[in-house]
């Protein structure tokens, strides 16, 4: 696979394109650049101009910012197939977070954001998806904002537990496998609690046999249970 064929074979596996036409894939794969990034660095910066538009295939991207203190607060762990930095599409002028690689070889292609807008335009359907895409993510970042003020540790881990396995579980029987690679520091973060919580939590789940754990993956037995 050469590298215009490998650029086009990721653009035909994002979520967001999959119900665009042969000649309007081939449009946004000659206006697209392959950018490939390690472990921890920084594909874009809070204040940065929002001009580009970043399509995931491989490796996942943390998005997130930090508090007053220091202390990073992580608002969202991507996968493949999904778009990020799409605020510019609605009128952002500038990140308000910022983007970090947490894989190496994590590989995007990136489209300038006015030349989306224009595609957009000629392809109401495109317009239509972009606009309930960034509809969802407004809306988990609401159940985000609520769990945070009106839940308290324990919920909000297993909260996050029921979103990884609807999302990106796959049923097996009446079980639930979901791979994450993700430490119990980063579901610390990503839910405002302590990494010894979350700790003390799977610890929990698992003496119960809710859940099966092992590295990089946990198998929840009854979705139902974990409550």
């Amino acid at each position: 696979m050469n590298a215009h064929q490998s650029k086009l074979w990721h653009l035909e596996r994002i979520n967001l394109l999959k119900t665009l036409t042969e000649e309007e894939m081939h449009k946004i794969d000659q206006r697209t650049t392959l950018k490939i990034a390690d472990k921890n660095e920084f594909i874009y910066f809070p204040d940065e101009a929002s001009k580009i538009l970043f399509f995931l295939k491989k490796g996942r991207i943390k998005i997130g910012s930090f508090n007053s203190e220091g202390k990073e607060i992580i608002k969202a762990i991507l996968y493949p197939g999904e778009v990020f930095g799409e605020m510019g599409l609605i009128g952002e002028k500038n990140r308000k977070d910022f983007a970090i690689a947490m894989d190496n070889e994590t590989r995007m292609c990136t489209l300038n954001i006015e030349e989306f807008k224009s595609i957009m335009n000629a392809n109401k359907h495109l317009s239509y998806a972009v606009t309930k895409n960034i509809g969802e993510k407004l809306r988990k970042v609401e159940r985000r904002l609520e769990s945070l003020l009106f839940k308290d540790a324990r919920e909000r881990i297993i909260d996050l537990m029921r979103d990884m396995a609807f999302n990106y579980g796959k049923k097996i029987g009446e079980e639930v496998l979901v791979k994450h690679d993700l430490t119990h520091q980063d579901i610390a973060n990503l839910t405002a609690t302590s990494r010894q919580t979350v700790t003390t939590l799977l610890n929990e789940l698992k003496e119960k046999d809710i859940i099966y754990m092992e590295r990089k993956r946990f198998l929840i037995r009854d979705l139902n249970s974990l409550k």
